[in-house]
């Protein structure tokens, strides 16, 4: 009621040229041939969005439309000429350097032919380009080429990367230098003629080894979490194999512990060996027997993961004259359990052996 109708309205080219366009989609979707079954899925240059830049094609790849986005863009790649009336094909090849990779799929793009994606790097930026050929009765008349200028969206996938890879050579480097650590702790116990001294070098050396696994499997990754699963299980290899001392011993896991954050797999790491050495060296001796490793995931009354393991032995039992919590390797644990925000008790196993039971509040992995 507000339209002046005595006042006529021109519709602008864009508007001419987007209608038309339109009109052409859906006479291709009526006759069955949009959208393309052949064209590319990936997800890594994204879907149509409505900031895209649109160039018409004729039949011979000449643009006979482009809209201010899409000249914008071929602008950023370095072309500064006309637009209209070039060929999209030539506007590309003269800016696109030799020593850019070149995508095989770029001509068909540039020239409409096939419904494909591709992505340019020329002036310091990278376009993601996009065809879809205009067909009528099974025949070509033109294309849609939309376009979109994502160079700062690489550039932060290249930051990314690097940084990932700067994170993993920090591992690396890390756990080099806990095992010459633990390299020079187990020469120097070597040396030593007291039996005491070798026993404390030894466990330290044990120790070193524990957080330079944690390291070598983060170093191993793409993110700051860990398969836990494969860190325990080597490190209760490795535990019974020093500690054992020839005596048979067997190990069970029931559970997983699953994905872990780097934070918590050290000090998980670090409790799981000390509990293992305890039972087999305290609570097994030389006679040998089995461990027994549970664990669970229980959510708290807040809703976080919440880790409970339990590690038995059905060893000789605890001792009642040595108080749980006296020695090194217990004193660490409480420690490390303390900064999980969990809880250790330990307990008396029916016929005969020991239970440690400790929780753990993990870090959320996003």
């Amino acid at each position: 009621r507000h339209t002046n109708l005595w006042t006529t309205r021109t519709p602008s080219r864009l508007e001419l040229t987007y209608l038309a366009t339109a009109d052409a989609l859906c006479r291709m979707v009526t006759g069955g041939e949009f959208p393309h079954s052949g064209a590319p899925t990936g997800l890594r240059r994204g879907a149509p969005r409505v900031g895209d830049g649109v160039i018409r094609l004729d039949v011979d790849g000449v643009v006979t439309y482009a809209s201010p986005n899409a000249v914008s863009a071929l602008h950023r790649l370095g072309h500064l000429g006309e637009v209209v009336g070039a060929s999209l094909a030539q506007i590309v090849t003269d800016n696109v350097r030799e020593s850019y990779p070149v995508d095989e799929g770029l001509p068909l793009v540039v020239t409409g032919r096939q419904p494909w994606r591709t992505e340019v790097v020329a002036g310091g930026t990278t376009v993601s380009m996009r065809a879809i050929p205009l067909t009528e009765a099974g025949q070509r008349f033109g294309a849609i080429v939309l376009m979109r200028d994502v160079g700062e969206l690489r550039r932060r996938e290249r930051e990314l990367m690097t940084k990932d890879a700067t994170i993993r050579e920090i591992h690396h480097r890390v756990k080099n230098n806990l095992q010459s650590v633990a390299a020079l702790l187990r020469l120097q116990a070597r040396r030593l003629p007291d039996g005491e001294a070798k026993v404390a070098l030894a466990e330290a050396e044990r120790r070193v080894g524990t957080i330079a696994m944690v390291h070598d499997q983060l170093s191993q990754g793409f993110d700051e979490t860990v398969d836990f699963d494969s860190i325990a299980q080597r490190g209760l290899n490795a535990v019974v194999e020093v500690s054992a001392n020839g005596a048979p011993v067997h190990t069970v896991t029931n559970g997983s512990f699953g994905r872990l954050r780097a934070e918590d797999a050290t000090s998980l790491a670090m409790i799981m060996s000390e509990l293992v050495q305890n039972s087999i060296e305290h609570g097994l001796g030389d006679a040998g027997g089995e461990v027994r490793i549970t664990i669970e995931r229980h959510p708290d009354e807040r809703g976080q993961p919440m880790l409970v393991v339990a590690v038995e032995d059905d060893g000789k039992g605890i001792d009642p004259d040595r108080r749980p919590g006296s020695g090194l390797g217990t004193q660490i644990v409480q420690s490390l359990v303390g900064d999980l925000q969990g809880r250790i008790t330990w307990e008396p196993v029916t016929p005969h052996g020991t239970r440690a039971r400790f929780t753990a509040a993990l870090r959320p992995i996003t």
